[in-house]
């Protein structure tokens, strides 16, 4: 065994289809923020496509930390949805 550590890489890719365009881009603006601020190793990708939200979320840390980024990243969209949805109603 050689004394350098390799860590797995693990992505995935979240949809997520809203009513309209609109409140699909304001979903990712509201969790957009806390992908700045992702550690070391973890990448978050948001983007929308006409009412689809697209998440790509890559770790080098293996799939634990993939599985724990997402949890994380699925709670903060909830809450945005909470916090935009009960506004709109």
């Amino acid at each position: 065994m050689s004394g350098s550590s390799s860590e797995t890489e693990a992505s995935a890719t979240i949809n997520i289809l809203y009513g309209d365009a609109d409140a699909a881009r304001s979903i990712m603006e509201a969790v957009s923020p806390d992908n700045i601020r992702a550690p070391p190793g973890v990448t978050v990708e948001a983007r929308t496509v006409g009412p689809r939200l697209r998440l790509t979320v890559s770790c080098t840390g293996g799939l634990k930390s993939l599985i724990a980024t997402v949890d994380d990243l699925l709670s903060c969209v909830q809450a945005a949805e909470r916090a935009i949805f009960n506004v709109v109603e």
